[in-house]
């Protein structure tokens, strides 16, 4: 059986296990969390996830509450 990660263990496992540069991983969870936000209609949410997509893009760092945002959504 194949465990599902929640919260700080898949936070954890996620900045791991992707094989993939560092920068590039806050905008991957960015993604994520941009569906399961406009599923839920969380617009606030929404924003903070366009900002993480942005700063990624545009080669910048995102702001550290956006990416609390993001990091801590399913928590």
């Amino acid at each position: 059986m194949n465990a599902v990660l929640f919260g700080a263990a898949a936070r954890r496992s996620f900045r791991r296990g992707s094989g993939r540069p560092a920068s590039e991983q806050p905008s991957d969870a960015a993604w994520m969390v941009l569906e399961a936000a406009n599923d839920l209609g969380d617009s606030a949410t929404i924003e903070a996830c366009r900002r993480v997509i942005d700063a990624d893009l545009s080669g910048t760092l995102a702001a550290q509450s956006d990416l609390h945002v993001v990091f801590d959504y399913f928590r």
